[in-house]
């Protein structure tokens, strides 16, 4: 089947002398010796590919398009390409449509999806989501695997077509039943959060299995996360390992992460500090905001690195700066006794709110001791205990402790 991301056909490299070429190049026109329209778009193939003959785009448009002109639907896709790539011709959208429509409207399937995804970028053609939906569903209708997905996605955000969760589905699940391994991983998540479906973990898992055994690094994700919970299948930590690692390995940032978290509890695998920061480092750098919030930890404590302050702190910085309220307490705490940083109180009182904001009550009780003492902060003796107060009754130990000693009733 021919991609509907065509960048180039397969180049068939064949070592001849400039002499043969010529012979080569005659014979291809005297075996051209009638103008049926299959002949010429095959000699167009060979100018294509280079297949006996050397390789000229110009030449093989002139012969697909004599092929076209005579309603050769397959012709008429390659013209449509041709158009679309500026292959053997000046890259014109309008032109390629107008190809496209040609064969699409003969039924050539790959053509009816590329006139399609035309609709859905507006290329060449007024966007209209409605009229991409027409040729989508005349090309999924045929079994192609790639419009019955745009189906599924069009009526899953409502565009050319009246949002249908269900619908939505029933497409994916024609992709899916042909094995497109993308589909069967949508059509988990969708078993997984019932979307369009009753809610059904096992099924889930079947889908998520079938796309994780094809390759697929979401799913493998997903069915990881499926055995680490419990969910459709028993509970096994050492089948989750199995596949968040085959997950990992592709670059799904989620799944090293998850990965890490289980070396570091030693779940499903020996505890590992060592490889814990392996993982969480490679999900860290690429930004996931929990793996640099324990890549802060592990550089605090000195598990499976050498103790470093200062790396802890840029870790947490890093967390922290994403929204990580964990990570925002601690590069507050970094801030109030000099660790990895210089101390500075009205920095830690920065990031102690920004955490106690998001509902952290250990800094909520902090910030409060800070406003009660005027570390960092205009002193306040009132605010101080407000917030002491208030995040004892969240049940915070560390402002207990902090009424306690001052001699203040919760």
């Amino acid at each position: 089947m021919k991609s509907i991301y065509l960048l180039a056909l397969i180049c068939i490299c064949i070592s001849v002398s400039a002499f043969a070429q010529t012979n080569n190049t005659n014979k291809v026109t005297e075996n051209v010796n009638s103008e049926d329209s299959k002949s010429l778009y095959n000699t167009g193939l060979r100018y294509l590919r280079g297949n006996g003959v050397a390789k000229d785009s110009v030449e093989a448009v002139k012969w697909f398009r004599k092929a076209a002109e005579q309603g050769d639907m397959d012709a008429q896709y390659m013209m449509g390409n041709s158009y679309v790539l500026g292959r053997g011709v000046t890259q014109d959208y309008a032109e390629a449509v107008k190809w496209y429509r040609k064969a699409a409207e003969q039924g050539e399937i790959d053509s009816q999806v590329m006139l399609g995804t035309c609709y859905i970028n507006g290329e060449g053609v007024t966007q209209d989501y409605a009229e991409a939906v027409k040729w989508f569903r005349k090309a999924a209708e045929q079994g192609h695997i790639e419009a019955q997905n745009m189906m599924g996605g069009l009526y899953a955000n409502g565009r050319g077509v009246t949002k249908d969760e269900a619908e939505a589905v029933k497409w994916f699940k024609k992709a899916a039943e042909q094995g497109d391994m993308i589909t069967q991983n949508k059509l988990g998540m969708c078993y997984y959060v019932g979307y369009g479906v009753t809610k059904d973990y096992a099924e889930a898992v079947k889908w998520f299995r079938k796309a994780a055994e094809q390759g697929n690094m979401d799913a493998q994700a997903m069915l990881g996360n499926c055995y680490a919970i419990g969910g459709g299948v028993d509970r096994d930590y050492a089948e989750a390992v199995k596949w968040f690692r085959k997950a990992a390995e592709q670059g799904h940032i989620e799944a090293q992460a998850l990965l890490g978290s289980y070396y570091y509890q030693g779940l499903g695998v020996t505890q590992d500090y060592a490889e814990a920061v392996k993982w969480y480092r490679k999900a860290a750098e690429q930004g996931n905001m929990n793996a640099q919030y324990m890549m802060g930890g592990l550089y605090a404590n000195g598990l499976g690195v050498t103790q470093d302050y200062a790396e802890a702190a840029k870790w947490y910085r890093k967390a922290a700066e994403q929204g990580n309220m964990d990570a925002q307490a601690m590069l507050g705490n970094c801030y109030a006794i000099g660790g990895g940083v210089d101390r500075d109180y009205a920095e830690a009182v920065k990031w102690f709110r920004k955490a106690a904001e998001q509902g952290h009550i250990e800094a909520q009780a902090l910030l409060g001791s800070y406003y009660y003492q005027g570390l960092g902060v205009t002193k306040n003796t009132e605010e101080g205990i407000r917030l002491l107060k208030d995040a004892a009754k969240k049940g915070s130990e560390t402002a207990k402790d902090s009424l306690k000693t001052l001699n203040i009733s919760e």
